[in-house]
């Protein structure tokens, strides 16, 4: 019946236990637990995500963004204060449900003032031990991962040698795209399979073009982004970066998006012009990561499906 929950008690029980865990293991590392606007006048200009809009309300005078991430609110916090913060946030995605995905859905995000991404992901790695328990935990940048298990570089291979490994291993159909296209496409079709039931995996420094809000370098001779993605099982469980500081940069990075956005016929996205200044004000050197609290509690309760561990799924609520 659909005004019932689709979440059990028992996993109910299981969800209040595991925020409990999350705020306790934050607390003995003095990290501050805050909260920002879910509703915001910008929104995220990545290409790649979309945001749920509410264009009507007395109060809203022009349409307004509910947060994909808390993250730009909580930059701007760090800027002013520079203190170690995290969050419990609600998060909204448009276009994405199934059995890891609900288009609301709720986040862990947090910065560490001082961190580079590899002290983050040690410490990203004790939470999800001291929440699920012991898991093997291993660590490749993403040029490794893909040399060991797919044998293709994917700093030098060309698009063409790409879009042939996955072509030959999965029904691609008609589909045509840029270098980073392919690269997903064999990252989850092809070697996210590869990491399920073998643990935690930790991916870091990814190709430059998929730098997002990370800074760059120079590593075996490649520009990569500083940053990691964290796979749990097989389930992609958190994305993290060693934030990037530069507020010009950054301004070019959005630009480069909505160029991106125009490409594919998309809606432009407004620049958030407060989290610029915040950068031209000065972000402490620091890291920051957001994790899926509900596909945590998937891998700490055995569910199979998010839809099993919320109350109320899109479709019931």
């Amino acid at each position: 019946m659909e005004w019932q929950p689709g979440a059990t008690l028992g996993l109910l029980q299981a969800r209040a236990a595991l925020l409990r865990r999350i705020r306790r293991f934050f607390a003995e590392r003095d990290v501050l637990e805050v909260e920002t606007p879910l509703l915001c006048s910008r929104g995220i200009t990545d290409p790649t995500i979309e945001p749920l809009i509410v264009e009507r309300g007395v109060s809203l005078g022009r349409p307004r963004y509910l947060q994909t991430s808390p993250e730009y609110a909580m930059k701007r916090l760090l800027a002013c204060h520079g203190q170690p913060i995290f969050q419990l946030a609600r998060a909204f995605r448009d276009g994405e449900a199934g059995s890891r995905h609900n288009p609301e859905f709720t986040l862990l995000e947090w910065y560490r003032p001082g961190f580079d991404h590899h002290a983050l992901m040690a410490e990203v790695a004790e939470l999800v031990h001291h929440c699920i328990g012991e898991r093997p935990l291993h660590s490749r940048s993403y040029r490794q991962l893909f040399l060991e298990l797919l044998a293709v570089d994917p700093f030098t291979a060309t698009i063409a040698e790409l879009a042939a490994v996955a072509r030959d291993r999965i029904d691609t159909g008609t589909i045509a795209g840029d270098r980073d296209l392919w690269l997903d496409l064999l990252m989850s079709h092809l070697i996210e399979p590869q990491l399920a039931g073998r643990g935690m995996w930790f991916v870091y420094d990814y190709p430059a073009s998929q730098a997002a809000l990370a800074r760059t370098e120079s590593s075996e001779g490649f520009m990569v982004g500083q940053r990691f993605e964290l796979y749990v099982d097989g389930i992609e469980l958190a994305n993290g970066y060693f934030e990037l500081l530069d507020a010009a940069e950054q301004r070019r990075r959005f630009e480069r998006d909505n160029a991106r956005r125009r490409e594919y016929a998309l809606p432009e996205r407004p620049l958030d012009e407060r989290l610029l200044a915040a950068l031209e004000h000065g972000l402490p050197e620091c890291s920051g990561v957001a994790l899926g609290v509900d596909r945590l509690l998937m891998l700490a309760t055995g569910a199979g499906d998010i839809r099993q561990v919320l109350a109320f799924d899109w479709e019931r609520a």
